[in-house]
């Protein structure tokens, strides 16, 4: 399959794919209680904005907290990373305030979220220590670890101390860690650099692609499929993807396609829909839908990429379209409850 992935932002009011009226639409694999300065929707309030269209979430904080200093913007407090050139660093306290918001909730509540571990530096051989103690200190909370970045258009360079990369082996640790134990990975990882130009090799898909064989029974999820806001799809972005998705090698390997800016590129054009379609009904089993949102606070603009889907979900057959919206979630957070719940008893004095 060839094809460049270029797109357009579409909006719609409903969704199409047919649902049985008790039953929810979407699991979302990517969502942000909080925000770059750790302010965020009350856990309670955004129960109420998933309602009955969202049946499971996995819940994350922002790892990174943005510094607002007075001598670069002054009086202007920044909310997000592009509104200052101040720096961002790592903010461990993100993961308890995720442990406490879930506890808060009741059992059944419960059920409908899998936090995830985010608040480490990945440049850090201790990484996979804060993991450890996270779970050991709040066990019963945790299904994941992620989202986490390593190479992220304009974020990376903005991180204090030491930039993340695929070759540190700090990321190993991590990984190896998660596969002892069973925890699920969702990585952002940029397939390219920004505004990349077209025809060279994407500058970090073979060492991504060296690590994910470097750790067979890790279950990741690549963020994004590897793109993002100014990272446009490398050429023939689906022949590459499916190099990955076909090789027994990569078998471990899963992607979500979360994010407006990330959807208005595979539905920019009827085209580019029928390329991301035809991938995606190839290989059911490998995709997972998520919104990225950060701290909602209404249910349409929560799911704005859902409905942003629309021409993507009128392509895909009926049985991969509950696999991608649902059913895939289902099957791999499951499994991972079940396996970090057994190491925590293990574990756990």
């Amino acid at each position: 399959m060839t094809g460049t992935v270029v797109l357009v932002v579409l909006s719609f009011q409903t969704a199409s794919p047919q649902s049985k009226a008790d039953e929810p639409e979407i699991n979302d694999v990517h969502l942000h209680l909080t925000n770059y300065i750790q302010k965020g929707t009350d856990i309670h309030d955004f129960l109420a904005i998933m309602g009955t269209k969202v049946g499971r979430v996995a819940l994350s904080g922002i790892p990174l907290q943005q510094q607002w200093s007075y001598h670069n913007s002054g009086d202007f407090a920044p909310t997000y990373y592009l509104q200052t050139d101040a720096p961002l660093y790592y903010y461990s306290f993100t993961d308890a305030y995720i442990a406490m918001a879930f506890r808060s909730l009741t059992p059944d509540q419960q059920a409908r979220f899998d936090p995830m571990i985010t608040g480490f530096n990945p440049t850090d051989m201790y990484a996979a220590e804060h993991i450890r103690r996270v779970l050991l200190t709040f066990p019963g909370v945790f299904t994941g670890v992620g989202e986490f970045t390593i190479h992220k258009e304009f974020v990376s360079a903005k991180v204090a101390g030491e930039t993340a990369s695929l070759l540190n082996p700090a990321l190993d640790r991590v990984l190896d860690f998660a596969a002892e134990v069973g925890l699920i990975v969702l990585i952002h990882n940029d397939m390219d650099v920004p505004f990349a130009k077209s025809g060279d090799e994407p500058a970090y898909l073979s060492q991504m692609k060296a690590v994910l064989k470097r750790h067979p029974k890790t279950k990741v999820i690549w963020a994004h499929t590897g793109l993002g806001r100014v990272v446009r799809p490398v050429a023939h972005h689906a022949a590459t993807l499916e190099a990955i998705l076909k090789d027994p090698q990569f078998g471990h390997v899963y992607f979500d396609i979360s994010w407006d800016e990330v959807a208005k590129y595979l539905v920019a054009t009827p085209e580019t829909v029928k390329i991301s379609a035809a991938l995606i009904n190839r290989y059911p089993d490998r995709f997972l839908f998520g919104t990225d949102e950060v701290a909602p606070t209404e249910q349409q603009k929560y799911l704005r990429v859902y409905y942003q889907y629309e021409p993507l979900w009128k392509l895909l057959s009926e049985e991969t379209s509950q696999k991608v919206r649902k059913k895939n979630y289902e099957r791999l957070f499951d499994d991972a409850r079940r396996r970090v719940r057994e190491w925590e008893n293990a574990h756990v004095q």
